[in-house]
Formats: C-alpha cells, sequence, structure tokens
C-alpha cells in the first residue's frame, strides 16, 4: 500500500517526452516526492516525416511550460486549422472540402444542416465557418500581438517530431528534474505478483519503480514483449498498411506555408502534404493488398512532379514504412501503461496518433495512482475508456472510406464492401439518414472528434440528411439568414486583418532571434 512515487518511462520521441514533461510539471506540484526517470535507447531511429497535431498540443505545450514562440522556432512548426480533402468524392473537377478546427457559426443553438440542405449556396463549412476561407487564402489563425498560445480561429500545429523530442528532452532535463538514461534495455525483473520490478539496462543495471509507461513504439517492449498483450488488427476496416514519405523542399524561401494538412486522393492511396517552416512532408499512404511499392514510388513522384523543379525532384529520397493498424487489446497491465504506437495506430488521416497520446497523458495525470489498489481500479477504467476511444477513431477515419463514389481501384471499392463496416458506424449512417450528427451521438467527455467534425466530412463528402422541416425550423430561418451574412462579414473582417502564415512565422523567427 506505499505510495507511488516512481515512474519510469521507456522509450522517447514525442509520446515519451509528452508524457514525462506532463507528469514532472503537473504532478510533482501537489506530489513533489514523484521522480520521473526516461529511458531510451542511445542508438535512436528517426523518422522525421512531419507531423500534425489537434489544437489540445497547444494546452499540453503551456502545461509544460514551453513558450509557444519557441517551440514554433525550434520546431521549424507552423499552424495547422484542419484539413483539406481532395479528390475524396468523386474525383471530378472542383472535388474538395474542408474539415476546419473552428465550429460552425450557431452550432450550438440551431440545427444547421436542415437550412444549409434547402439552399447549398455554398458548401457546408463555408456557409457557416470563416476558416476555410481563411486558409484558402494562406492566412494565419492569429496576429502579431496575439499572446502565446491565444488565437483568433482555432488551430493545431505541424512541426518536425524529431526536433519536438529534441526540444522537450532539454527542457524536461533542465527545468523538470526528469532523470534522461541513454542505455539498452536487456531484461525484465518481476515482482511475485506479476507486476514490472525493474528494468535492467546494459549499463545502468537493474532500474526500479513503481509504475512503467511503455512508450517505446512498435517495438512494445513492455507491454507485448514482457506482458504478451495481443494487438486488435483492423486491417479489415482499414487496409492501410504502407507509407512512402519525403522531406520536400520549397519551390523558393519565400513559398507560401499551408495552414491546412492537405490529403489527396489517388487511385490507390492518397497523399499527404504537411507544410513546416523550412520544408514540407509529403508522402503516399497505400495498402499492399491493392498497390506494390513500386506502383506507391511512381504515384508520389509523380505527384511531386507536377510541383518542383527537376532539380529538386531528383534530390529527393524516400522512406518506407510499415504497420500493422490497430490497436492493443489493452493499454494498462498490471503496472504498466502503453502510450504511443505501441498502445495502437491506425494510419496517418485526421492525426489521431498524437491525440490519443495527449488523451492518454490528460486521464494518468488527472488520476494518478496513489497506491497499488488504487492503480487496480484506475486501469480497469482506462482500459474501457480507451477501447471506446479507439473505435471511434476507426469509425471517424472508415467515415472517408465509405461515403467515397471513386470506382478507380478495389482500394476504393473494398472500403464501402458491408462487411468492412464497423457495426457501430453502420448504425450511426443509418441513423443520420435522418438526423445530423449531434452531442447525442458521442456521449463520453473528451471525444475524440466531436459531432460537428463528423458534420464537416459528411456533409463535405455530398451526404444527404432526410431532416423533417418542422415548426422550429420555419421559424429560424431568420436567425439562419442573420448567422450567414455575420459568417460572411468575419471572414471579409479577418481577410483583411490577418497576415499570411510565412509572413507571420518568419516575424517570430526573428523576433526569437532578436531576444538571443
Amino acid at each position: 500500500m506505499r505510495e507511488i512515487s516512481n515512474v519510469l518511462i521507456l522509450g522517447g520521441g514525442s509520446a515519451g517526452w509528452l508524457t514525462a514533461g506532463r507528469i514532472a510539471a503537473q504532478l510533482q506540484q501537489r506530489q513533489p516526492e514523484i521522480m520521473v526517470t526516461l529511458v531510451e535507447s542511445p542508438t535512436l531511429s528517426k523518422i522525421g516525416v512531419g507531423e500534425g497535431s489537434w489544437p489540445s498540443l497547444r494546452h499540453t505545450l503551456r502545461q509544460i511550460g514551453i513558450s509557444e514562440q519557441q517551440f514554433l522556432v525550434f520546431c521549424q512548426a507552423s499552424y495547422k486549422q484542419g484539413s483539406k480533402f481532395i479528390g475524396w468524392r468523386h474525383n471530378q473537377p472542383n472535388d474538395a472540402y474542408y474539415h476546419p478546427f473552428t465550429n460552425p457559426t450557431g452550432y450550438t443553438e440551431l440545427n444547421l444542416v436542415q437550412h444549409w440542405q434547402s439552399s447549398k449556396t455554398a458548401s457546408f463549412a463555408d456557409s457557416f465557418c470563416v476558416q476555410p476561407g481563411i486558409c484558402e487564402a494562406g492566412l494565419a489563425p492569429k496576429q502579431q500581438a496575439t499572446p502565446d498560445y491565444a488565437h483568433v480561429l482555432n488551430y493545431g500545429y505541424h512541426f518536425d517530431a524529431d526536433k519536438l523530442a529534441e526540444l522537450l528532452t532539454l527542457h524536461c532535463t533542465q527545468k523538470l528534474g526528469v532523470v534522461h538514461i541513454r542505455d539498452h534495455i536487456e531484461a525484465v525483473e518481476s515482482h511475485a505478483n506479476g507486476d514490472i520490478k525493474a528494468l535492467i539496462g546494459q549499463q545502468s543495471g537493474p532500474l526500479e519503480a513503481d509504475l512503467f509507461i511503455d512508450c517505446s513504439g512498435m517495438a512494445a517492449r513492455l507491454i507485448e514483449k514482457h506482458f504478451d498483450v495481443k494487438w486488435r488488427s483492423v486491417a479489415e476496416v482499414l487496409p492501410v498498411n504502407s507509407a512512402l514519405a519525403s522531406q520536400v523542399p520549397y519551390v523558393s524561401t519565400d513559398a507560401p506555408i499551408q495552414s491546412t494538412t492537405n490529403a489527396t486522393a489517388k487511385a490507390k492511396g492518397w497523399v499527404w502534404d504537411i507544410g513546416l517552416y523550412h520544408r514540407r512532408g509529403v508522402g503516399f499512404a497505400y495498402a499492399q493488398e491493392h498497390c506494390s511499392d513500386e506502383e506507391a514510388h511512381d504515384t508520389l513522384y509523380q505527384h511531386l512532379k507536377a510541383q518542383l523543379p527537376e532539380d529538386k525532384l531528383q534530390a529527393l529520397t524516400f522512406r518506407k514504412l510499415s504497420f500493422n493498424p490497430g490497436y492493443r487489446e489493452k493499454l494498462w497491465q498490471n503496472n504498466c501503461i502503453a502510450i504511443g504506437m505501441c498502445a495502437g495506430f491506425i494510419e496517418p488521416l485526421e492525426a489521431s496518433a498524437i491525440a490519443m497520446v495527449e488523451l492518454s497523458i490528460n486521464m494518468l495525470c488527472e488520476e494518478f495512482p496513489r497506491n497499488r489498489e488504487h492503480m487496480a481500479l484506475l486501469s480497469n477504467r482506462f482500459n474501457k475508456r480507451f477501447a471506446y476511444r479507439w473505435q471511434r477513431v476507426i469509425d471517424f477515419v472508415k467515415l472517408h472510406y465509405v461515403l467515397s463514389e471513386r470506382q478507380d481501384s478495389d482500394f476504393w471499392r473494398s472500403h464501402r464492401l458491408p462487411e468492412s463496416i464497423p457495426e457501430s458506424l453502420h448504425i450511426l449512417l443509418q441513423l443520420w439518414r435522418y438526423q445530423a450528427p449531434s452531442r447525442l451521438d458521442f456521449i463520453e467527455n473528451e471525444e475524440v472528434f466531436p459531432s460537428t467534425s463528423y458534420q464537416y466530412i459528411l456533409y463535405g463528402m455530398g451526404f444527404e440528411s432526410d431532416i423533417a422541416k418542422d415548426t422550429p425550423y420555419f421559424l429560424s430561418k431568420a436567425r439562419v439568414a442573420e448567422l450567414q451574412r455575420q459568417t460572411e462579414l468575419t471572414r471579409q473582417k479577418y481577410q483583411q486583418g490577418l497576415p499570411q502564415n510565412r509572413v507571420l512565422l518568419s516575424f517570430l523567427h526573428q523576433k526569437h532571434q532578436e531576444m538571443k
């Protein structure tokens, strides 16, 4: 019944260091005796493809104590205001829609969908949200005078994940007292009850702790190799299991920086394009069942050929990434918690990976175990909560595919087979034939994707809801017209007042340099 006071994290990267930073910054304030140690291999493997986040990362970084300006400059980061989907519906001209991070104007007040469906003078997102227009114009979500982490429009980030791990390493070890050990773990020593007692380092010997957090990525050194917790594959639902990625230079140093993750559908997969400050991260996600590595390389090469001069194109290198889409049957086993890639990974679409890391850290920090008995109670709730959350991620990612009308390959056709659609999503799609997605469809607190996200995808992909036009519908028509007028006025105001992405980011880089 002794107090939990010693936490050992196995693995660095974004997951490991975000976990270390949050525990050290937040828990040590109320429990100063907590000691946080992070052990990682001295021979690190870097991916370096660029990563996107949800707006929640602003809150996470602020809690850890890192200034936004420092993060943006050190990690070559840029603003992400949502995602743009190109060619996903039917691959015809103007086949594009936005999933912005800002909610529709009047979303909590009225049923906007039924009014939009009656006129459809613009896309659903454009009709009630200013952000798609701001993104299309290449504008930033804030101004030069806007304070750190504050916003005019909601935003997350595009960033270099390797640089974020480096920044967090420096901050956590120098300012938060995290003990950093570089060593190979050769064995795991257990207590009689099956709990981990210590990790045996090649150089450091036994490293004992009360709570162990597995952030060892695909290696899953503790949760799988030691505890044998099985991986639940969802390849029959979401078959994408490979990616070819490259670091792509801008054509010029003053080239515009996009503030959405652009997802462009191709015949046998889709291309992501993430704009950082100094370069882009571009990759092609595909399923080995439907696309060979050679076809993947040709698809990505041809996509980039339309954007780059020949010399820059020839200088590119491509890295193959392979994964089994799915998640762990349990994330918390005995005194070990899996966070990051060893807990689950679906595919790069919609940046769910880092969001699930943050949700895991949030729940752990808010309900940190006092002792071993308390740990057993919390672990059951943690596992149930994240089994639910992983299913929501699967449903939401699958939603992008099942609504597509593309017929140009088995890749797209197979996504619409009834047996590939989860029962939970099938029920929701039937329900949404009669009503729009709402908060009543998603009952957990801290949902990974709110009902507004489902609306943006559904109606961006041309879905129709046969909503009855009752008395409140007719009474609210004037109010809806006013909301649309307000949206247009706000859009015009922001287009005049917000700077270009590169202009604002360059200003912050210059300001940071002057402060050194």
